[in-house]
């Protein structure tokens, strides 16, 4: 089909491409070639105002040059690595001093590709081509799997088991076509995020049994409680479970205090580990997520993330996922009803209180073990 072609520019409206840059000059050549070609253009003259950009309209592609002033390129593309709601987008840097381009640091921290300044035309229409190839191979790929899978699978199976399944297949399907020409940091990067994504079907298969088997779950009688140390240990093991798939090691606060409660410690680890996961997912990098045991049983796992609103909350059960067209993020209609379910078998009570822009407050509330079955 040739380039030209109605369809193809149809297609090419629909991607938004960001160039952040301090020359107007060139932030407006640029623009004007990408928009010739179909393009939705969208201009930043710094790193600050380019997030500032890409948070607002969550474009497809960012170009950005490395040296600005008012916030680099490189700050750029590690914010946009840690925001939630950018972190997959494809980043391309520019610069026109070659000894600034170190291609393992930067596809460490994230970048996709890079371009050496001057940037004649066709070069960054290749560019822009390749990057958008790249990503439709992954969405060709989820399109099939989902198809397939919703022809063999119940209706009610949620959806976050396609999305790391469709995460890895569009990384191998990329390294298998384009193997020869990839760099090893390249592969490396490849390779990362195949593995985050098995994590995370995993993660969210042993929670979608585990629910099948809490259907009908009914509280049991504990005959033995967990010990302060155990709850600590149970609840560190958690977060560290978290960690595996959350970058967020600053972020969080854990205290314990002095407490026994009436839990299984398999059951403890699986609650701390979904309200500290909910919470990665619904704040930013660089935001405070705490988590405190308190001496009276009651667990608490705060975070300063956008929240969610009245609504949202009351519909935790459904097997849905919170505005999923927005945000993207994985596991989170199962993991609050897993909450749920094992609060109700083990006694506790769970209460979740949220404001949309102020963040969430989990809260479970253990029986204390010498005041009930001492």
């Amino acid at each position: 089909m040739p380039e030209t072609h109605p369809i193809i520019r149809l297609l090419r409206k629909m991607k938004t491409i960001l160039i952040v840059d301090d020359s107007q000059l060139l932030v407006g050549t640029y623009g004007i070639v990408l928009r010739k070609e179909g393009y939705n253009v969208i201009e930043a003259n710094s790193g600050v105002r380019g997030l500032e950009l890409a948070r607002k309209f969550l474009p497809d592609l960012i170009i950005s040059d490395i040296q600005m002033p008012g916030g680099d390129g490189s700050t750029l593309l590690r914010s946009i690595r840690r925001d939630p709601e950018l972190k997959s987008k494809q980043v391309v840097l520019m610069t026109g001093r070659p000894e600034l381009v170190a291609p393992r640091k930067g596809m460490e921290d994230g970048a996709d590709d890079f371009l050496i300044k001057p940037v004649g035309i066709e070069a960054l229409k290749s560019c822009v081509e390749a990057r958008f190839r790249r990503a439709d191979i992954s969405w060709r790929v989820e399109d099939r799997v989902l198809t397939q899978l919703r022809s063999m699978v119940s209706p009610q199976m949620p959806h976050e088991f396609f999305t790391p399944i469709t995460g890895i297949l569009g990384l191998l399907e990329v390294m298998r076509t384009n193997f020869a020409g990839a760099i090893p940091a390249e592969v490396q990067d490849i390779h990362g995020e195949i593995f985050q994504s098995v994590l995370r079907l995993q993660r969210t298969l042993r929670n979608y049994l585990l629910l099948l088997d809490l259907e009908d779950v009914h509280p049991v009688t504990l005959t033995e409680a967990l010990s302060w140390r155990q709850v600590e240990e149970s609840i560190v093991a958690g977060v560290k479970a978290v960690l595996q798939l959350n970058k967020r090691q600053e972020d969080i606060m854990v205290q314990v205090n002095e407490c026994s409660v009436a839990v299984k410690p398999e059951d403890l680890v699986r609650i701390v580990e979904e309200l500290v996961d909910n919470a990665c997912k619904f704040s930013r990098q660089g935001t405070p997520i705490t988590v405190e045991m308190e001496s009276d049983g009651r667990l608490t796992v705060t975070d300063k993330g956008r929240g969610m609103t009245a609504e949202e909350v009351r519909s935790i059960g459904a097997f849905q996922q919170f505005d999923r067209k927005q945000h993207e993020q994985e596991g989170l209609g199962l993991g609050l009803v897993l909450v749920q379910k094992l609060a109700v078998k083990c006694h506790a009570k769970f209460l979740l209180s949220s404001d949309p822009g102020e963040g969430t407050r989990a809260q479970v509330t253990f029986l204390l073990y010498a005041q009930e079955y001492s």
